[in-house]
């Protein structure tokens, strides 16, 4: 575990290291306005890449682990997901290859001509999909060192992608960067995966059991929830704030955020890698209270001192990562700041209705915290400006975090 961990760890470092000098890019050749249509490009592929793979990629790590010594069982669930989800990718890209001009008014707005980048998007989307099926096999069959390899090639060719793309293209080809880079992921997990097992001699029509989409559909409903409901949710925020401000105030936004998730990495990935696994097995609650205490006994502390010393440095990360343009993010450090202290200290117990599968009681509260978001984000912009949208985020992880603490009590107190 510790030499995965350490693996991993690098994975992420390589990955901000990567993220940063893209950062920087847009910052210089794109700026403020042409970040925020970054975004939104983002949040719409999140969600998009939820829906084309049905939400399937914990179910199929689970059945490919319990299925992998039998070569039967193994056949049919690798070959029933990999015609579903290919079924469904060619669908989505018919959708969005001849649907474009809607695609780019929905995402974009009225004042961007950017078409080609949905058509585009359809031609590689079924390449995507069938990465991410081959990634969550090689995971099930438990070979995290060569999905780390995966990850950390395939960030390292979409960053070469990014370069080329956004000095010769600016605005245009950071969309395009962003749209291209995964389905060449499809290139690196094949070759991964061929090396684990056969995959063409694998797949097979006959195999095909609707039992076993049955049964994944469960797993697939809490990502679903979050994955695709989530990312909609902001993309309406951020348009919100082009309507209500402008696209820079939106880009400023954007930056912040991207920001919060290069240190937030590191949290989320411990969380995964060991205190996940640690609630998953805990038998009764003075059990889930020791793991709980441990998490906010050893990581929230030096969380809150690192982004501490973050809030203090905020002027120089702003000027290091991004251009003297970006200046104004820095009045949004704190309550981000404060927002990403209570996300963190609320995470650990989220990841409890995934430890124990608690399925209503976690879409009831993301979609709670998801309104609540919404909601506080368009009223407090509306007084304070692009302030207000991150006083919002501190607000529902403020709200998130006692509601949480309420649900758990009996397993925190």
């Amino acid at each position: 575990m510790f030499k995965i961990s350490s693996l991993n760890s690098l994975s992420i470092i390589l990955k901000i290291g990567i993220g940063l000098v893209t950062s920087k890019l847009l910052a210089v050749f794109v700026g403020p306005s042409g970040m925020a249509l970054v975004g939104n490009l983002r949040n719409f592929m999140t969600s998009l890449e939820s829906v084309s793979t049905l939400g399937f990629q914990n179910g199929i790590v689970k059945y490919v682990a319990e299925t992998k010594e039998d070569k039967s069982q193994l056949q049919k669930i690798l070959s029933t997901v990999f015609i579903s989800l290919v079924v469904i990718a060619v669908f989505l890209s018919g959708v969005l290859f001849l649907f474009a001009a809607f695609w780019n008014q929905e995402i974009f707005g009225n004042h961007c001509q950017y078409h080609s980048v949905f058509k585009v998007l359809g031609l590689a989307l079924p390449w995507y999909v069938i990465s991410i099926f081959l990634i969550s096999v090689l995971n099930g069959l438990g070979s995290f060192k060569k999905v780390i390899w995966i990850n950390s090639i395939g960030n390292a060719i979409g960053l070469v992608i990014s370069i080329v793309l956004i000095l010769e293209y600016r605005t245009f080809g950071a969309l395009l960067a962003i749209v291209f880079s995964p389905a060449l992921l499809f290139l690196v997990s094949f070759y991964f995966v061929n090396k684990e097992i056969n995959i063409f001699n694998t797949i097979s029509r006959t195999a095909f059991d609707f039992e076993i989409i049955k049964n994944l559909s469960s797993y697939s409903l809490m990502a679903l929830v979050s994955s695709v409901i989530g990312p909609l949710v902001f993309l309406s925020i951020r348009n919100n704030i082009i309507q209500t401000l402008d696209y820079s105030q939106a880009g400023y936004w954007e930056t912040m955020t991207r920001i919060s998730t290069y240190y937030m990495l590191f949290v989320s990935t411990i969380l995964t890698v060991y205190f996940l696994p640690k609630l998953a097995v805990a038998k009764d609650n003075q059990g889930t209270k020791n793991v709980f205490w441990s998490y906010y006994k050893g990581i929230l502390p030096v969380f809150i001192l690192g982004v501490t010393a973050v809030y203090f440095l905020r002027f120089y990360i702003v000027k290091l990562l991004f251009t003297a343009e970006f200046l104004p993010v820095s009045s949004l450090f704190f309550w981000q700041l404060v927002g990403d202290v209570l996300k963190v200290s609320s995470l650990i117990l989220g990841y409890q209705f995934f430890a124990k599968k608690l399925t209503v009681a976690f879409i009831i509260t993301e979609l709670l915290s998801l309104s609540i978001i919404y909601f506080s984000s368009v009223f407090l912009v509306s007084i304070y400006g692009l302030e207000g949208v991150v006083m919002a985020h501190a607000l529902t992880y403020f709200v998130y975090l006692i509601m949480l603490a309420v649900y758990f009590r009996k397993s925190l107190f």
